[in-house]
């Protein structure tokens, strides 16, 4: 029974300062440009970059688990938020939370309020390199970017990945792995690879999912 005291006391004190940390996360993000509505929360140290003349703005509440043991599943990196080109958008609504996710827009991503991302999830609205010369690869986010839209209340499984171009409807599901490349109606579930869609009354495939 000590030993279970003392570890409780190590835990309420290692939470403090997790909290004291999370205010210096935040300045930082602050400094580097990103723009926040209400409160925010970092468990870790996330990765942030704003591309200049570009944006990047948190609503209320956020939470972002970016430290190995925040996250039941464990966080395997930081999350990493980013703006990469002029005039790209990054918007994240209130009330969203973030373990070691990949969020890196060339053009646009919004996420709606209340939607929630397992660990290692990657979102993504463009392809970063494309093929040059004979062998070679170039380098351009805005180059065929297309917008990415999450709505409210949808959940993001570990490590799935969605793609440029989709919109997952509100009170969507991807599941764990899935590699999102279509449009997800609202209230539907994603999963596999390359994602099916399957109605959320039967859990057979939407006959979307069959073109």
């Amino acid at each position: 029974m000590a030993n279970a005291g003392f570890n409780h006391g190590i835990g309420a004190l290692l939470n403090r300062a997790r909290a004291a940390a999370s205010v210096l996360w935040k300045w930082e993000a602050s400094i580097k440009g990103a723009r926040f509505s209400g409160a925010a929360t970092f468990v870790g140290r996330p990765i942030i970059s704003v591309a200049a003349g570009s944006s990047m703005r948190f609503g209320d509440r956020l939470h972002c688990n970016s430290s190995p043991r925040s996250n039941p599943l464990g966080c395997f990196q930081p999350c990493v938020l980013r703006t990469m080109t002029p005039g790209a958008v990054l918007d994240v609504g209130a009330n969203v939370g973030l373990s070691a996710a990949v969020l890196v827009a060339g053009r646009s991503i919004v996420v709606g309020e209340g939607t929630i991302f397992g660990s290692g999830a990657v979102i993504i609205d463009n392809d970063f390199h494309f093929p040059e010369g004979e062998w070679g690869w170039g380098f351009d986010c805005a180059r065929d970017a297309r917008p990415v839209i999450i709505g409210r209340g949808c959940f993001i499984g570990a490590r799935a990945w969605i793609l440029k171009g989709v919109t997952l409807g509100d009170r969507s599901m991807v599941g764990a792995g899935a590699v999102v490349t279509r449009d997800v109606p609202a209230g539907c579930v994603a999963v596999g690879n390359p994602a099916r869609i399957l109605s959320p009354t039967n859990g057979r495939n939407e006959p979307s999912a069959e073109r």
